[in-house]
Formats: structure tokens, C-alpha cells, sequence
């Protein structure tokens, strides 16, 4: 078995091969890059001995303290000791390095890791299982960790900010606007991120700016520029997640940053223009809208005032209606009863109403003579007005 682990490194047990692996330049069976090459390495992954004695000095040093333990002499060559003959190996010097090599495999298969990262098992290339954080133990050299971080966001530029013109897009009115946005993603699935995605950017960059296309072609410029901003953005995480996840990536997209949706450069006075119109002409509808209720809530209520009068103008002359007549018959009914008394208390009523008003003097012609009568006092004339002196006879001349 190789040194480099299940990935192999294309050199054989001899110093050759090992210098071959230390250079990073070994390949396996299957043509994968060694992983301890940095260039052949996920992105974001790190292998959990950096930082710590390689593995093979590590089983040099425990090797060099096997020999001495052994009988043997440091950096010996032959193990005869110098030409002192070999010297009898004891129980507990066999023991003793039994347990230095057990711990230094145990030390060599021992890894630790971090909250915001997981780490991938490998068995001899293949997926094993999935470290949590914390210390982990992976028995060397048959399994292999590789430690991925995926909690942390990061961040895909996308529009013109690389510059070109990839953020120009079509609307759905004809006309042509100028996107930029970010997508902010992490790791959900370290496996499926390790095994079945070869460049996280740019296949975040191509499904993330074919679902923007689609979604601006059905949609018209002015709520783009003002209102739906928002949820154009929401539409477009939900879509990029959608085709990831039928991908089987393992990417989970946190959040999309909708930065900035303008015109063209080269039109964007004339728009200004166009919009400052529409938004003049928005204000005079506005305005004409409010005169037109006005006088429409005016002439309602008018129209409703007048109804009110001619319904309690209706209601008067109903009343008044059944008044009479309701009067009517119950003087019908009581001259039914007493004819004569009724007439005259209806003649009475008559001459009263008919009467009542005026100003009168009432002579009786059967008693001669009829004296002066100050007439103006009678009739309610001022004083000192001259009123017209009447005088009757019995055969009457005045």
C-alpha cells in the first residue's frame, strides 16, 4: 500500500516514490489529483494535519525509538550494534514499543473538528462517513478526512461587476436593463458537495444568472426600477435552489442581494426624461381624479338632499290627506246621528273660519235709529284719522 492514502501518489515504497509524493505530483489509479496537492483539493477544504508533525515523520521517530528499544543503536546501520554482537530483546522493551506504535497511529488517525466545519471520510477513495465537530477518529491509513467549512456564506458576484455587459437583460416590454446582484450560499451537504460539484462558482454564476433571464423576460421594466425588487429577488432564490438541488450539489442559498437594476448608460438621460413625463402625467391624472370626485360627491349629495325634501314633501300631502278625510268621516258619522245640530255647528265653523280674519261691524236695522259710532276705534284705526261717518234710517239712508 502507498503512502499517500486512499488517493495514492504513484510511487512506490523506495525514496523515489516518496519524493514524488512529497512534490505533490503523484496521481492515483483513477487520474484524481493527490490531496495533498493544494491545487487538487475541494474548494474551501483543508486537510486536518496542517498544522500538526506529518504522518511518516511521525513513523520515523516512532521507528528510530522501536530500534533502539530493540537493541539497536540510533541512525544504526546493520543493528549489530557497533560489532558488539546482538543483545537478547525483553518482554517489556516489546511492549513498550508495541504501545509508542499504537500511539503514534493513534495520534496519526486523530483529527479534530471545528463548529462551522464537517468533514468527509474517505475509504480508500471512496465516501465512509461524515465527521462532526468536535475530535474525530479516522484509522489511518485506510480512511482519510477531508474537512470542509459549511456554515460559512459566501458570497458570487454576478452582473457587471467583472465587467462586460452579462448583466444586460431583456424585459418583457422591450426593453433592456442593467443588473447586478449577489447570491450568498453555503454548504448543506458536504458529501454531495465534495463528489458531485468540480467548480462551486461558476455553476452557482451560470444557474443563478439563467433564472435571473427568465424571471426579468417576464417581467416589465417600471417594477423592476420601483417596487418588486424584493420579490424578484425571492423568485430567484426559490428557482436557483430548485435547479441545485436537482443537481444534488449540496448548496443551500442563504439569500440573494438585489444591488442595483438600471438603465443602460447610453440611454439613461432620455429614460430620466420618459420617467420624469410619466410621472408628470401620473400627477395630473391625479388631480383630475380628485376634481372629478369632488364634483361627483357634490352632485350626489345635492341629488340625495333634493329626494330627502320631495319624500318629506310626499309625506306632508299624504298626511295631510288622510287628515281630512279621517276628519271627514267622523263628522259624517256624528251627522248621521244629529243632522241639525250638525249643520249648524258646521255652518258655524264655516262663518268662523271664513270670518274670523276680518274686520266687521254688525248693525242691527230693527231698532231705528243708529247712534254715531267711532268706527275707527271699532276697526282699529290710529286716532286722529277721519273715518267715514255712517248713518242709517229706518228706511235706509245713511
Amino acid at each position: 500500500m502507498s503512502n499517500g492514502g486512499p488517493w495514492g501518489t504513484g510511487g512506490g515504497q523506495n525514496d523515489g516514490g516518496k519524493d514524488d509524493d512529497a512534490k505533490g505530483g503523484g496521481r492515483n489509479n483513477d487520474g484524481r489529483g493527490n490531496w495533498n496537492d493544494d491545487r487538487n483539493r475541494p474548494n474551501g477544504a483543508r486537510r486536518p494535519s496542517d498544522g500538526i508533525p506529518e504522518i511518516d515523520e511521525l513513523m520515523k521517530k516512532g521507528s528510530e525509538h522501536l530500534r533502539v528499544l530493540m537493541g539497536g543503536r540510533s541512525g544504526g546501520g546493520n543493528g549489530t550494534g557497533g560489532g558488539l554482537g546482538p543483545k537478547p530483546v525483553s518482554a517489556g522493551a516489546v511492549g513498550l514499543g508495541l504501545v509508542a506504535a499504537i500511539a503514534v497511529w493513534g495520534w496519526g488517525s486523530l483529527y479534530q473538528v471545528q463548529q462551522n466545519e464537517r468533514s468527509i471520510e474517505l475509504l480508500f477513495g471512496k465516501y465512509y462517513a461524515t465527521g462532526n465537530p468536535g475530535l474525530n477518529f479516522a484509522p489511518w491509513p485506510f480512511v482519510k478526512p477531508v474537512v470542509i467549512p459549511v456554515t460559512d456564506e459566501r458570497t458570487t458576484e454576478l452582473g457587471n461587476t467583472r465587467g462586460g455587459n452579462t448583466g444586460l437583460m431583456l424585459t418583457r416590454d422591450q426593453n433592456i436593463v442593467n443588473i447586478e446582484f449577489q447570491v450568498v450560499w453555503n454548504i448543506s451537504d458536504p458529501g454531495k458537495y465534495l463528489f458531485n460539484l468540480a467548480d462551486p462558482e461558476d455553476t452557482i454564476r451560470a444557474v443563478s444568472e439563467s433564472a435571473m433571464r427568465d424571471i426579468i423576460a417576464r417581467t416589465d421594466l417600471a417594477p423592476i426600477l420601483n417596487r418588486d425588487r424584493g420579490a424578484i429577488g425571492a423568485d430567484l432564490r426559490q428557482a436557483v435552489q430548485n435547479t441545485l438541488d436537482s443537481y444534488g450539489v449540496g448548496i443551500n442559498i442563504v439569500r440573494v442581494n438585489f444591488n442595483r437594476a438600471d438603465p443602460p448608460t447610453e440611454v439613461i438621460d432620455s429614460f430620466r426624461d420618459v420617467q420624469a413625463a410619466q410621472q408628470e402625467r401620473d400627477r395630473l391624472e391625479k388631480e383630475a381624479d380628485a376634481y372629478a370626485n369632488k364634483v361627483t360627491a357634490g352632485a350626489r349629495g345635492e341629488a340625495a338632499q333634493m329626494q330627502e325634501q320631495a319624500e318629506a314633501y310626499r309625506a306632508q300631502v299624504v298626511n295631510d290627506a288622510q287628515g281630512e278625510a279621517a276628519r271627514f268621516t267622523s263628522i259624517y258619522e256624528v251627522y248621521k246621528t244629529a243632522p241639525d245640530v250638525t249643520k249648524r255647528r258646521m255652518f258655524f265653523d264655516a262663518m268662523g273660519r271664513t270670518l274670523g280674519g276680518l274686520d266687521k261691524v254688525m248693525v242691527d236695522q230693527g231698532s231705528g235709529t243708529v247712534p254715531y259710532l267711532p268706527l275707527d276705534r271699532l276697526t282699529g284705526a290710529k286716532p286722529g284719522t277721519a273715518a267715514p261717518a255712517q248713518t242709517q234710517s229706518n228706511g235706509g239712508s245713511n
